[in-house]
């Protein structure tokens, strides 16, 4: 039996969910409220490498979160609209305009599973200390801002999301399956 369209939106709910969880863990832990904030969930933007059912998933668990942990307005409208950006920029480094069920969507030269958090990391960068220095009024640089969160993203996106890709790397086919 086929049913992407399920499959899609369910994996887009998990992974949307996942991202709530993580963020709620890590501002529990305090690990988002300084200068260089981390969040696990950070680490699941390397998804779109697997599947393209990540950047809706993605975009709505950042809104989520961001709602949730009490972010202003625009704090949630710009952060999510930059996950989105870094989501959709992840996949198609990692796939072009292939779509799940074409042969080969899967293989890609090595070089690319490195590429996959860049992405994510400089679209932060751009956007939030945008709203750290707007929204916010922090005291503090646009470089100092830069810096701090392009630490935090490297560390997230980066060091976990490669943790993540070579944990799921092996396990592609049966974890991000397209047919039931």
């Amino acid at each position: 039996m086929r049913n992407t369209k399920v499959i899609f939106i369910t994996q887009a709910a998990v992974i949307a969910a996942l991202y709530v969880v993580l963020t709620l863990l890590a501002n529990s832990l305090g690990l988002a409220n300084y200068a260089i904030q981390v969040r696990f969930s950070e680490a699941l933007t390397i998804l779109p490498y697997f599947t393209p059912a990540a950047i809706p998933g993605l975009f709505l668990g950042c809104i989520i979160s961001n709602t949730l942990t009490g972010c202003m307005l625009l704090d949630t409208v710009f952060g999510s609209i930059a996950t989105l950006i870094g989501a959709m920029v992840t996949y198609f480094i990692a796939h072009g305009f292939k779509e799940p069920s074409d042969v080969g969507f899967y293989k890609g030269n090595c070089a690319i599973k490195w590429l996959a958090p860049i992405p994510p990391i400089v679209a932060n960068m751009i956007v939030v200390p945008q709203v750290l220095i707007h929204v916010y009024e922090f005291p503090g640089t646009l470089l100092y801002f830069t810096l701090t969160v392009g630490a935090g993203e490297f560390f997230s996106c980066f060091v976990l999301g490669m943790l993540l890709i070579f944990a799921l790397e092996p396990r592609k086919y049966a974890v991000f399956r397209q047919t039931l």
